[in-house]
């Protein structure tokens, strides 16, 4: 993804396109996966880690990442879809790698819809597949 189209995914979410929201964007979509605040901190050694976590925070609340829980105690963050309000019936599964702990958005896939009771209401969903990944499945296949 070139800088214009960048500074276009933050304006979009009404996110003043800084050099460092620019640099924390495009590290997060080269990577193809979902990332922690510690994959962004081992990834980008030249941003303090306050500087990472406003970065995301201010992400999160413009909805142009979400948050993942996958289990492993360390939460993970995933570029939304330009599209995406992250209401929850935009919510989409991930697959957590039980070999290399890598998480992955599932996003042409739409977490089921549960009937709640009465007076119940929903703010979030997790739904967390766990396996091997594509790339760990041949690797185990060779052996």
């Amino acid at each position: 993804m070139d800088e214009k189209e960048l500074v276009c995914k933050l304006e979009k979410r009404e996110i003043r396109p800084t050099a460092l929201r620019l640099l924390i964007l495009r590290t997060m979509l080269n990577e193809k996966r979902t990332v922690s605040m510690t994959d962004l901190e081992e990834l980008l050694l030249t941003v303090d880690k306050s500087t990472i976590f406003r970065t995301i925070t201010s992400f999160l609340s413009n909805h142009l990442i979400h948050c993942i829980d996958d289990g492993t105690g360390s939460l993970k963050y995933g570029v939304c879809e330009d599209s995406c309000n992250c209401c929850i019936n935009e919510l989409h599964p991930h697959f957590y790698c039980e070999h290399c702990h890598r998480t992955f958005c599932l996003k042409n896939d739409h977490i089921p819809v549960v009937s709640v009771p009465e007076n119940f209401s929903v703010n979030s969903a997790n739904y967390v597949l766990k396996g091997l990944c594509s790339e760990c499945s041949k690797r185990k296949r060779r052996k």
